[in-house]
């Protein structure tokens, strides 16, 4: 099921690739020894860039004057979108196209497309000139590289000037050649692996300049124009759009994970709730896969600098065959590498249902019982539900069932978790609203003429009407942002966790002569007048959260639509908790300062931040090889002050902590044992009900 309520980045092809069978054409492998050739654009593209002006201009949420400040911003978030690193173009090429600057406007309203090409094709040459430098040093050998020299490499360039001429960016080359070489020897690699690997590495990168079509360097371009309006505004191209169109089928299968091209490498951005990648447990946002083997014993394959379609015909096959994939953890900047084997399969809808248990927590002397419904996204059957289909399966008939049945078991309270879910149907946000409350709104959709409409309960049922926790993350979005403000805003839930992502917009897919553009039309507002834009739902308690501080959320992407709120819509609330807040904040502290679950999360997110923020590596193999022992001495020592918290066996060295985490994880799913974040939030919830002594949770406040 699509959603337009997700919180895509440009990525949903990919996800749907990875997921589905639609078959890609093989790429021509072309004579990478020749000079990549020149791309020229085509009158269909020049059409399209017309069309995408307009309907930009005339359509989207957000209105922008095409003057000469926002071309400027189109100028160099082209750039950026080309070399974002500042490991190509030199400071000559940047002068060169200046005068495209001020000519951007102009031509994109008379689809000129020559600039856009121009620059494109100037890019391809420099990285063609890098990948053949590449090749040269490894024609040299690597067994006479200095690597005791005290060098450093500037890992994020971002926000370095260009490179100043040819001597500079040789220099920048032969330092990150160095780097190459020295992260696989730090991975154990012997130098003919090295060569061999490397060889291929930058080989993949000249056959995907190679196969490079005018339709890339188009959609690169409109994108960095249409993104100046909002992250989630994108150009499809044809080709990208027909596979959206046969992916709506359904048919699933692969390994469930989102993937997305940055820089040289496919990096994950998500795995899907149910699929193969969520159940092995090892796949995390934010890894960056280097190489991919079929099978058990099948040869590990370099796709650093393979296009990312190509990188997906690899991952994906039959259901019930193993992928390996090499990555580098999203965590970790030691350029280290973990092997993970995952299964591929269908990935089944059904075990993206709302799912619900029990758990028992201390309530008030004994022991208390409560109910918890998880809930991985927000779905409905459309096409069962529009023909008249009295079974059709949708998330508020679920969590019905699933109330029904927790009600009959006499539980004390309820917890949704919504952790980890990136929102769905606006419809089941707003009927799932509505089981607990017993009339009134749920949303404010705002249009992009400025005219507001209100999401209402559906019927005047409150199916339950007891104390509620509501848990929230920050990959929660968009569905589950209006769930969980609504309950908020009408004082029906505590919610708890961390910050949420912050998307509060809604997209739709419109046709053009060529290809597609999916551009935003509305914002959501919640019932008490703020947007869900941008800042997302804060939490009435706060957990500490290995997202905090890293580039996930709305907040973090460039030219999101801001946080702003409207007048509040006409509705009664439940409760007021803001006086028994403070009280609760000092016992979850209290509880959690010594939870050995709770410390290691503090400790780990410590531990990433310092590690993640560097900006620098050390070309030294001695140094570095230390630097590295040190980041895993210390991820050892985290790790085995938890263990011996629980009673566990410690670890001898970080390579065992795979495996024993995934058994675990499985014993744990297994046992359906709870984590320590929904155990605390069950406890929270005890301690709501003590202190309201459960009167404000059943009766109205009036007006």
């Amino acid at each position: 099921m699509i959603s337009k309520l997700q919180p895509a980045k440009g990525i949903l092809l990919f996800f749907l690739s990875l997921l589905f069978t639609a078959t890609l054409a093989q790429a021509v492998d072309k004579d990478i020894s020749q000079p990549v050739p020149t791309l020229s654009p085509n009158l269909q593209q020049a059409i399209a860039s017309v069309h995408v002006v307009q309907l930009l201009s005339r359509s989207h949420y957000r209105k922008i004057p095409l003057d000469q400040s926002n071309m400027e911003k189109v100028f160099d978030r082209y750039l950026d979108r080309l070399d974002p690193n500042r490991s190509f173009f030199l400071q000559s090429d940047i002068q060169e196209f200046e005068p495209y600057r001020k000519k951007l406007g102009d031509s994109l309203k008379s689809g000129d497309l020559n600039p856009a090409f121009s620059i494109f094709n100037r890019y391809r040459e420099r990285a063609e000139e890098r990948a053949r430098f590449m090749l040269a040093q490894l024609d040299s050998g690597i067994k006479d590289l200095n690597l005791k020299k005290n060098e450093v490499l500037i890992i994020e360039r971002k926000e370095e000037p260009w490179l100043l001429n040819k001597k500079a960016q040789q220099d920048l080359w032969s330092k990150q050649f160095k780097d190459s070489v020295l992260s696989q020897k730090l991975n154990n690699k012997t130098d003919e692996e090295i060569i061999s690997q490397l060889r291929r590495r930058n080989s993949n990168l000249l056959r995907r300049l190679h196969q490079s079509k005018s339709e890339d360097a188009f959609q690169t371009y409109i994108n960095a124009f249409a993104g100046i309006y909002d992250p989630h505004t994108q150009y499809f191209s044809p080709q990208t759009a027909e596979n959206f169109d046969i992916n709506m089928s359904l048919s699933l299968e692969g390994i469930g994970a989102v993937l997305s091209a940055e820089d040289e490498y496919t990096k994950v951005v998500s795995v899907v709730a149910g699929g193969p990648a969520e159940k092995a447990g090892q796949l995390k946002p934010g890894d960056k896969i280097v190489s991919v083997g079929q099978g058990k014993k099948g040869e590990l394959e370099d796709v650093v600098g393979m296009r990312l379609d190509d990188v997906v015909k690899l991952i994906r096959g039959a259901k019930h065959t193993l992928v390996r994939l090499e990555i580098i953890p999203g965590s970790s900047k030691d350029s280290s590498t973990r092997v993970y084997e995952i299964v591929r399969d269908r990935v089944k809808l059904e075990e993206q249902d709302a799912s619900s248990k029990i758990i028992e927590v201390p309530m008030n002397g004994k022991t208390g019982r409560i109910g918890v419904i998880e809930l991985p996204t927000f779905y409905i059957d459309f096409k069962a539900a529009q023909s008249g289909d009295p079974d059709y399966k949708s998330t508020t008939r679920d969590v019905r069932r699933l109330l029904d049945k927790l009600k009959k078991e006499k539980v004390d309270g309820l917890v949704i978790d919504l952790r980890g879910n990136g929102g769905g149907s606006l419809q089941e946000a707003n009927e799932l609203t509505g089981l607990f409350i017993d009339k009134g709104p749920t949303v404010v959709v705002r249009n992009n003429r400025g005219r507001s409409e209100r999401q209402e309960d559906p019927d005047s049922d409150q199916l339950y009407d007891g104390p509620m926790v509501v848990m929230i993350d920050r990959l929660s979005a968009s569905a589950s942002e209006i769930f969980a403000g609504a309950m908020q805003d009408y004082g029906r839930a505590l919610i708890v966790g961390s910050q949420s992502y912050g998307k509060g917009t809604v997209q739709s897919i419109q046709p053009l002569n060529h290809g597609q553009l999916k551009l935003t039309l509305a914002k959501f507002y919640r019932v008490s007048g703020q947007s869900t834009q941008n800042r997302g739902v804060i939490p009435d308690i706060i957990f500490p959260s290995l997202y905090d501080g890293r580039d996930i959320g709305e907040d973090t992407l460039p030219d999101a639509l801001p946080w702003d709120n409207i007048a509040p819509a006409s509705f009664r609330p439940y409760a007021d908790f803001s006086p028994y807040l403070p009280g609760l904040q000092k016992k979850h502290e209290y509880r959690t300062h010594k939870n050995a679950d709770f410390v290691y999360l503090h400790e780990m997110k410590d531990y990433f931040e310092h590690y993640e923020n560097q900006t620098k590596v050390s070309l030294n193999q001695e140094r570095r090889q230390l630097e590295l022992q040190t980041m895993r001495s210390q991820r050892l020592a985290i790790e085995n002050r938890l263990r011996k918290s629980r009673g566990q066996a410690l670890l001898n060295n970080l390579d065992e902590l795979e495996e024993i985490n995934n058994q675990e994880l499985e014993q744990k799913k297994k046992d359906k044992e709870p984590d320590a974040f929904l155990q605390e939030a069950g406890v929270i919830l005890t301690d709501m009900v003590k202190a309201t002594n459960n009167k404000q949770l059943f009766t109205r406040r009036s007006d």
